[in-house]
């Protein structure tokens, strides 16, 4: 969530740190769309964008990343800053030292950190902790840095958010939850079909279905993906086997096997519905080839849309009018 700082100034509506979807201002959630879209015709055009020259951001990672690591570190170089990655095994946190002690020392060096972690409670005590803002890269419970680019992504082919029906089939994890989040602040349709014991986080729907009041919003929570693909202008589905979970492998590929999202599936939704994944992909598991690989695939416009919507994060954290100092 974008909490109030305790030691900076910011605009009226920024806060803090960015750790969900559904504590951030709709208006300030749109303005990060814009922001991204403007960043991301800047770097198209080879227009040099240095927002952040000075800034320093480190990436703590407790597990394994390709397109959060890379997507940000590329992005705060781009915009004038440095990044440094600190694997979890590389500082003294794995040998005991508290988090509250090492969120102190870091708040001296640091600009800002992404936090890629596993408990959902881990992120919230590093922002409580920490003077500078913590950008949660992706925790169990939440991955809002990928939900707002899948946003960025659908508000460009689709040309608006507002009614947009989106269909998530498979396991309900923390993507799924963040997408139920943004769905909720944007008026979208979202519709999931998860099996029973692998549905989305229960009080993030009850959140999202009070949002939801405000917006138009529709949330639809069901076991059947031909129900949840019906109609449909976007189809998302993600890995069955989160990291951490790879004792329950042969559990988990039974059970959801039949929400693999495939042609006959996807002929359930409308003819020009788009394909999205957030990757890594498993072809022939929760998608199979022809489709992620098909020409309604946007999954590498996903992908690319995280640098962009990144970069828009770090800026409206760390830009000028975000006074944010180290203490």
């Amino acid at each position: 969530m974008l909490r109030r700082p305790r030691r900076s100034t910011t605009r009226a509506g920024l806060g803090k740190d960015f750790l969900d979807l559904l504590s951030i201002p709709t208006e300030e959630l749109k303005g990060l769309l814009r922001l991204a879209a403007q960043l991301k015709a800047k770097q198209r055009r080879g227009v040099p964008h240095p927002l952040l020259p000075g800034r320093m951001l480190g990436l703590l990672f407790q597990k394994p990343s390709t397109r959060t690591r890379v997507s940000f570190e590329a992005g705060m170089n781009q915009l004038g800053g440095q990044a440094m990655v600190l694997p979890m095994g590389d500082i003294q946190l794995s040998r005991g030292e508290t988090i509250a002690d090492t969120a102190h020392v870091l708040s001296r060096y640091l600009d800002a950190i992404v936090l890629r972690t596993f408990d959902h409670a881990i992120a919230e005590e590093w922002a409580r902790e920490a003077s500078i803002p913590i950008i949660n890269g992706l925790t169990d419970l939440n991955h809002p840095c990928q939900a707002l680019s899948d946003l960025l992504t659908i508000q460009e082919k689709k040309r608006r958010l507002k009614g947009i029906k989106i269909a998530y089939v498979g396991d309900g994890n923390n993507v799924t939850n963040s997408l139920i989040e943004a769905a909720a602040k944007t008026g979208m349709t979202i519709a999931v079909g998860c099996p029973p014991g692998y549905q989305p986080n229960q009080a993030i729907v009850d959140r999202a279905r009070e949002e939801a009041r405000l917006t138009g919003a529709v949330i639809e929570i069901g076991a059947d993906p031909l129900v949840a693909v019906k109609g449909a202008d976007v189809v998302y589905t993600d890995v069955w086997i989160s990291m951490g979970q790879e004792r329950e492998q042969t559990k988990r590929l039974k059970i959801l096997a039949p929400y693999q999202l495939n042609a006959r599936l996807l002929k359930r939704a409308k003819s020009d519905a788009l394909v999205m994944h957030c990757l890594p992909a498993h072809r022939g598991e929760e998608i199979s080839a022809e489709v992620l690989d098909g020409p309604q695939s946007v999954v590498f416009d996903q992908a690319e849309n995280r640098l962009h919507m990144q970069k828009a994060i770090l800026v409206r954290l760390l830009g000028k009018t975000s006074q944010t100092r180290r203490t």
